[in-house]
């Protein structure tokens, strides 16, 4: 089979090429040789690199859930079958509706059979509730834990999924976010769980500073971890309510997050005060797509004529769907005195 033949510093740069040129050759093992890796392909193309002749080994395309399942369950309960399941670090997350309980200890048990990095699979019990956003799971098939850890953006993130709220849905919106920090720049997390937006921050951004503050203690005690081993140490995290922390913290920052869809109107007060001028505030919302941005909008501005200040929109993005013609929001927004 027709391969190139690169170095390894220029291997992710050339696989990403070829991904996007749709040249690479799926189903082939990638393999390495005297310090150079084999990328196979379809056609050569304009490159620094040489060509050769290689034999590439096939990779069984893995089993998708319902394969696994057939002849485990009939095919009306394929038919009810949900297939969609969150992966936090090693635990499959899925959700299984009343009519398919009886066998859910089996789905678990299918579900390992299709990912080798799944160690456990979980099924949620209800939805998010209480002050804390926490979510009742059982467990369904492999290691027995609801503790994980969870890797994106370049840092390793541990927590109990039970016990703290995290999404790995709105990865995408962690590296946006990111990537519009600026060096220098004092960051406020509010609601900061786990350490999620703090920890992707501090550890691939020049922030001067990024502050986290989270009520659940919980998810405190594993933000405080998780800084500890990503070796974070511009980091200052702190356990409380905002409404009370936020003000004894007499600082201004640059930018402020407020990654709490539910109510988050309810801080823009607290965000508000501790401002910089000219700090951007990046308010989450979750809206009926009908209301998409124009509630969101009014909520900041009410809120900022509350606070005598002038607002200006920066912009909006849908990062994550609650339901049916509902999303999570954010609006990116300047604040001036």
């Amino acid at each position: 089979m027709l391969a190139v033949k690169v170095p390894l510093k220029k291997v992710e740069a050339t696989k990403d090429y070829l991904i996007k040129k749709g040249i690479l050759e799926r189903g082939c093992r990638i393999f390495k040789e005297k310090g150079f890796i084999y990328l196979p392909i379809k056609e050569k193309f304009k490159t620094e690199f040489s060509f050769a002749d290689k034999k590439f080994e096939e990779i069984e395309r893995p089993k998708t859930l319902k394969e696994v399942l057939k002849g485990k369950l009939t095919e009306n309960e394929l038919s009810e079958l949900k297939t969609a399941f969150d992966v936090v670090g090693e635990i499959a997350i899925l959700e299984i509706d009343d009519k398919l309980r009886k066998k859910e200890k089996v789905i678990g048990k299918a579900l390992l059979a299709t990912a080798p990095n799944i160690k456990t699979v979980l099924r949620k019990e209800g939805s998010h509730t209480g002050e804390f956003r926490a979510q009742k799971m059982k467990f369904l098939a492999g290691k027995n834990t609801k503790e994980t850890v969870h890797k994106e953006l370049g840092v390793k993130l541990k927590l109990n999924v039970e016990k703290v709220y995290f999404s790995p849905r709105i990865t995408t919106e962690r590296k946006r976010i990111m990537e519009l920090v600026n060096p220098g720049e004092d960051v406020l997390v509010m609601f900061s769980g786990a350490g999620p937006y703090v920890c992707v921050i501090a550890k691939n951004t020049k922030a001067k500073s990024v502050y986290g503050v989270e009520i659940n203690p919980d998810a405190h005690k594993y933000a405080l971890e998780n800084a500890k081993e990503n070796w974070l140490y511009n980091v200052k995290l702190f356990l409380g309510d905002v409404k009370k922390v936020v003000p004894k913290l007499n600082k201004k920052f640059d930018r402020i997050l407020m990654p709490l869809p539910k109510s988050g109107e309810n801080f823009l007060d607290v965000a508000l005060k501790a401002a910089k001028e000219k700090a951007v505030i990046h308010f989450y919302d979750f809206l009926a797509d009908k209301d998409i941005p124009k509630k969101a909008y009014e909520k900041v501005k009410k809120a900022c004529e509350r606070n005598k200040k002038k607002c200006r929109i920066l912009g909006f993005v849908r990062c994550g769907q609650l339901a049916p013609r509902a999303f999570r929001v954010c609006v990116d927004f300047e604040c001036r005195a």
